[in-house]
């Protein structure tokens, strides 16, 4: 996992992440992740829009697939705004391979926009198309479904990663440092648990150009919710050693996704409505 503080030039984030990176695969990575909003952080739309370009000429990226193909490893860029169209942005995560392709992208589903106390307020729907896909890749060691920051929120989409065969998820992140000092342990603990998963959560941290201040604690989570590594608030390299094998003996352990049934929830007025789970094949 790569801790950064990303900034307002596109161009020293891009920077301060590739130095972690090519730190990160002297140390022996072969997988590196970094957190959301690698780009910039800016939620100023006319600013944030006067820096967006199209994903097939937005340069940060065309960095990140050069760097995956001289250093030869998968390098995930938990995401980038990019111009989705001309009135929104996409908060888009890129997954590279090796050869620099990219191998997986995947649009940001669920939007920010709350009221914290002490007056921090976020409108991301207010600049930011969201996604309406989950999506899955295979690496060689396994099977990855992709998230970003709020899905984490939204348990349903984790377990629906883990039935479509994803035994690794990733939740690149820019959690506030409120939010983060309440949740963000505890909800990617327990998304690890309830899916039989390793977690991968590289996040944002300290106090940005923007005036915005992140939570930091990069975090990676073996299937049983144990944390095998974590960052703290500055930027940073997060690594652990990953073995594919405990997903299985997790599953085997405590085998709750063989066990989602149908059932109906009927309120007090007398109506029902039908929720169920589906367990899929892959």
């Amino acid at each position: 996992m790569i801790q950064t503080r990303t900034g307002l030039s596109p161009e020293a984030s891009f920077d301060q992440a590739a130095a972690m990176i090519r730190q990160a695969v002297a140390d022996g990575a072969g997988y590196v992740l970094t957190p959301e909003m690698s780009n910039l952080m800016q939620e100023n739309r006319k600013a944030l829009f006067s820096l967006l370009q199209d994903e097939e000429l937005d340069r940060s990226l065309a960095g990140y697939r050069q760097l995956a193909r001289d250093l030869a490893i998968h390098v995930h860029v938990g995401s980038l705004a990019v111009r989705a169209s001309p009135e929104r942005a996409a908060n888009r995560s890129f997954l590279i391979d090796p050869a620099g392709e990219i191998v997986a992208r995947y649009d940001k589903i669920h939007m920010f926009d709350v009221d914290l106390d002490h007056g921090e307020t976020y409108r991301e729907s207010a600049n930011y198309q969201p996604g309406e896909s989950a999506i899955l890749a295979d690496l060689p060691f396994g099977r990855f479904g992709l998230t970003i920051c709020y899905d984490l929120r939204f348990p349903s989409l984790y377990r629906a990663l883990a039935e479509a065969g994803a035994g690794f998820i990733t939740v690149p992140s820019a959690f506030t440092r409120k939010t983060g000092e309440a949740h963000w342990h505890v909800l990617l603990r327990a998304r690890a648990i309830e899916t039989g998963c390793y977690i991968f959560a590289a996040a944002q941290g300290g106090k940005h150009e923007n005036g915005r201040e992140t939570y930091g604690h990069s975090l990676i989570i073996d299937p049983w919710g144990t944390i095998l590594a974590e960052g703290g608030v500055d930027p940073g390299v997060v690594m652990a050693r990953i073995d594919p094998a405990k997903i299985d003996s997790v599953r085997r352990s405590i085998p709750s996704l063989e066990h989602g049934r149908r059932f109906s929830v009927a309120d007090p007025h007398g109506s029902t409505g039908y929720l169920h789970l589906v367990r899929s094949k892959a």
